[in-house]
């Protein structure tokens, strides 16, 4: 049995010295090749915003629809994209609609262009006029339209604006050339002046 015992421990001690020993060394190994990962590309450049003038502005509102008719019909869209700065008064649709009736289709009828265009000039303003800046109805200021007519524009003792008769409803609409004021009603000029 002693001799059996032997062998074993010899074959144990051989495995424990093994076990306890340093791992032989052996070549180091490159490292796989790792794909190179592009940079990002730069972003694009900016996408140029266009500019959006009175007109753009205005036919981006769906309820100045009929004013965008009547400009494109006298001719003055092309003018409203000028360099500007303008004041545009915008009569709403429903402002148009409360005209008396027949007076916009009469208007709008080739031989009275220059009608139309003289009422349409009349709701323009040359410069830009932020409602804040209108002067108060005390002092009596006269502001020359874009055909040369005076509108009575001005700020109520109530702190309402308003353009001759109409109200602005809502105002300080920026455009890139000028500004908008939308109004209750359809300025019309005195045709004898």
């Amino acid at each position: 049995m002693k001799a059996l015992l032997l062998p074993a421990a010899g074959a144990l001690a051989l495995a424990i010295a093994a076990a306890c020993s340093p791992a032989p060394v052996s070549d180091p190994v490159d490292p796989a090749p790792v794909d190179e990962v592009a940079a990002p590309e730069p972003d694009p450049a900016p996408a140029v915003v266009e500019s959006h003038t009175v007109i753009d502005v205005a036919v981006a509102n769906p309820d100045l629809s009929t004013l965008v008719a009547a400009l494109q019909a006298a001719g003055l869209e092309d003018a409203l994209k000028g360099d500007g700065p303008f004041t545009l008064f915008a009569p709403t649709n429903e402002a148009f609609a409360a005209l008396p009736a027949g007076t916009l289709e009469d208007l709008l009828k080739p031989e009275n262009k220059d009608r139309l265009v003289r009422v349409l000039q009349y709701h323009v303003v040359p410069g830009k006029i932020r409602s804040g800046n209108v002067p108060a109805e005390a002092e009596g200021v006269a502001t020359p339209s874009l055909n040369g007519l005076d509108l009575a524009v001005r700020t109520t003792d109530g702190g309402t604006v308003m353009i001759n008769q109409a109200t602005i409803t809502s105002a300080d609409i920026d455009a890139s050339n000028g500004i908008i004021h939308v109004i209750d009603n359809v300025l019309i000029p005195r045709m004898s002046e």
